[in-house]
């Protein structure tokens, strides 16, 4: 009945009733009603129809003027509806209704311009608030909840007996047990984060914002608790019947000097005239078996999260740096990529395999990067130094075919925040990214490819990483931007379908190194986020194209929910060869939620990263406050500029503190310009500003311009010049009469 229901209603242009739905459908009987009346009713649930106030059915497809989308209410209590593939949509605070900061909601558009559109919350499709984070805080006579979320307009009552366990100053989570309407709710404390002045409260309580926790159920860690500490020689008799042998191997691991899990170990030789490259990875599926309990809690959380200097795992440490770890100098449990590569970067032979491997050293990137850049050869390195330079040798030519396929370079300077013993921030820095850093990246990506081409030609269910073509019209936006800032574009880009496209567009792009991060994050904007999904629709950044290539991600499994299953599928497919019709239906049916559930917990990683960034680097600018800094404009709004500094440290110049008295805020252009005295600030403009404020507790930073003052200060010294001078000639006058 559900497929007539949408014949129907996809012929219709007006709501309809539910008995003019029944009389259309010549239904008669009550069984028939009762029926009806459930399709409609999960046909709104999934948000295909919407049921209007008046009760009448309606297809949203036939509903223009309507959106759904993600709301994300800002702290003047305005909003926006956030689309995937439109611009984001408006909501005045006097329009948002009773929608809350992540509701999904539809929203009906009430103006639109062509440049800007607005709208109004008509219905709250889905809340997604289940879980609040706040502190517990004291009255003088009883225990009360402050949420964390100023936003949250919310009439909350607190459960009692759950706060008996509470101690005034704890970081808690509430979670929701009872909708009492209009926003008002029955609460109980479920979880207890930490307390506010443990020194690492502040990121615990960003990271439970997101539903990102420290601890693990009990059954995840009794498991964990149950694993081996090493591989005993029973284990490694057993383990050599049916894996390869590879501890002969100069296998080596590169990663950062703290590194604790280490997924991935590398081996490169030379093979003729071409080159050898085994990318040996942490067999965690070995330890983590499918719907155990470490398998589901691996699944709830995603991803490890890196938090500043805090790191919330994916695994429990006894795994993540203990077990399935390549440490150095002890046998691991791997499963290795074995590619053949000739010096145009093409893999010409390839082979996945179970294997026993022993990481001869832990080399980390300052030091490789020594070698390959200064020729110089730190402690315990000599002996792999020829190696090391075999390696970039490869490295080089692999991303010279990836470039030379029109792979996009996204790279963006990312920050490190060093904290003292307290977790407070006391320095704030740019990663280096050097030749270490790059070898290791293309080798990873060139592993990644070419497990997902192998799954992808046994035409079997798999899991990819993919990313879609750029939006015509933001990448339209973008250019217009590009030539309004004085860079010469060339050439017709109406639809960018192919890779090779865009990078010529953004090989035009040569500007200042600082203004380099601003430009690739406009260009970035254009494009749809990379995600994981079942479908193989390629890698637009990476220029990964099916059928000649695919991407997956298979290289770090300890700490990222799809690699673990990648690596499920290559034990199911490639080695229990299992490729049966029961197989394969079973995957395409898990596959679809695993992906979604990945991607979704990736974002809520991310945002948490960078929640946690903002609030860090505020804290660092507490103690520079008066401090004047050069910077360039990262954003612009009618509210004011934002300006990054060398170190990436972004804050707000109001536009009340700028000189001029009607700036406008010219969408196009990214430029907020006053009309009468023409004055005007675009993105990617260099100013000298002074830090004004810092509040760690709201993750701001105010800045106020060096150069208007100097400006005003200048023209007060000429205007008292003028004055005196006026003066002395009133009194020559005077003296001469």
């Amino acid at each position: 009945m559900r497929e007539s229901i949408l014949e129907l209603l996809e012929n219709e242009y007006s709501a309809l009733d539910l008995m003019t739905i029944n009389d259309k459908m010549g239904l008669t009987s009550v069984e028939d009603l009762t029926t009806l009346t459930y399709e409609l009713d999960m046909l709104v649930k999934d948000q295909i129809v919407y049921l209007t106030n008046k009760n009448r059915y309606i297809l949203y497809s036939k509903c223009p003027d309507f959106k759904k989308g993600r709301m994300q209410i800002n702290k003047s209590g305005n909003g926006f509806l956030v689309l995937e593939d439109e611009e984001d949509i408006f909501i005045d605070r006097d329009n948002v209704g009773y929608a809350l900061n992540g509701d999904i909601v539809l929203v009906k558009i009430t103006e639109d311009t062509g440049k800007k559109r607005e709208g109004m919350v008509i219905k709250i499709l889905k809340r997604d608030i289940n879980n609040i984070v706040g502190m517990i805080k004291s009255d003088g006579v009883s225990l009360y909840f402050e949420p964390e979320d100023k936003k949250l307009s919310i009439k909350l009552t607190i459960d009692q007996a759950s706060l008996k366990s509470c101690v005034e100053g704890e970081i808690v989570v509430v979670s929701l047990v009872e909708d009492l309407g209009k926003n008002r709710y029955i609460g109980e404390v479920t979880r207890h984060i930490c307390h506010k002045d443990d020194p690492a409260g502040d990121i615990l309580t960003i990271a439970a914002n997101y539903e990102i926790y420290s601890e693990f159920p009990d059954d995840a860690l009794s498991q964990a608790n149950e694993m081996p500490d090493e591989v005993t020689e029973d284990m490694l008799k057993q383990e050599l019947t049916y894996r390869r042998d590879l501890r002969d191997d100069v296998i080596v691991t590169i990663d950062g000097q703290d590194t604790k899990d280490i997924d991935d170990a590398i081996s490169v030789s030379r093979v003729n005239d071409n080159y050898r490259l085994r990318v040996s990875i942490a067999d965690v599926s070995y330890y983590v078996r499918e719907g155990s309990p470490l398998d589901l809690e691996a699944l709830r959380r995603g991803t490890s999260s890196y938090l500043a200097y805090s790191v919330l795992p994916m695994l429990p440490h006894k795994l993540s740096n203990g077990i399935c770890s390549l440490n150095p100098e002890v046998v691991r449990c791997a499963l290795t990529c074995e590619m053949i590569i000739n010096k145009k970067g093409n893999v010409i032979d390839s082979d996945i395999y179970p294997s026993i491997i022993k990481s001869a050293k832990k080399m980390n990137y300052d030091s490789v990067n020594h070698l390959l850049e200064n020729n110089v050869i730190d402690e315990g390195y000599g002996e792999f130094a020829d190696n090391i330079k075999l390696m970039q040798e490869l490295a080089h030519i692999i991303r010279a075919e990836r470039v030379l396929r029109g792979a996009s370079d996204f790279d963006m300077d990312e920050i490190k925040i060093k904290c003292d013993d307290n977790g407070k921030a006391i320095d704030v820095s740019i990663v280096y990214r050097g030749e270490g850093e790059k070898l290791i990246e293309d080798f990873m990506v060139k592993a990644n490819e070419t497990v997902a081409t192998t799954l992808f030609n046994m035409d079997l269910p798999a899991v990819y990483r993919v990313h879609g073509t750029p939006v015509t019209e933001k990448v339209q936006t973008f250019i217009n931007f590009c030539r309004n800032f004085g860079i010469q574009v060339k050439g017709k880009f109406s639809d960018i379908t192919n890779p090779k496209m865009f990078q010529s567009l953004l090989n035009q792009i040569n500007v200042d190194e600082r203004q380099n991060n601003i430009i690739k994050s406009l260009a970035l904007r254009s494009m749809p986020k990379a995600f994981y999904g079942p479908d193989n629709i390629g890698h637009f950044g990476l220029a990964v194209v099916p059928p000649h290539t695919s991407y997956t991600h298979f290289t770090s499994p300890i700490r990222r929910y799809p690699d673990l299953l990648t690596h499920r599928l290559i034990w199911t497919y490639l080695i229990n060869k299992k490729t049966d019709s029961e197989t394969k239906n079973y995957w395409s049916s898990t596959i679809p939620g695993l992906c979604e559930q990945s991607s979704k917990r990736e974002l809520a990683a991310v945002e948490a990263e960078r929640a946690v960034d903002k609030m860090k680097m505020s804290e660092y600018m507490e103690d520079h406050i008066g401090e004047e800094y050069d910077a360039v404009i990262s954003g612009v709004t009618g509210y004011g500029i934002f300006v990054q500094l060398e170190n990436l440290v972004e804050g707000l110049v109001s536009v009340d503190l700028l000189d001029g008295h009607n700036f406008q805020y010219v969408e196009d252009t990214y430029t907020l310009i006053d009309p009468k005295s023409k004055k005007s600030y675009k993105l990617g403009d260099f100013l000298r500003v002074k830090c004004i404020g810092a509040c760690k507790a709201t993750s701001t930073v105010d800045f106020e311009l060096v150069k208007e003052k100097d400006e005003e200060k200048k023209t007060k010294n000429e205007e008292e010049s003028i004055k005196k001078k006026v003066s002395r000639g009133r009194r020559h006058d005077r003296n001469k009469k």
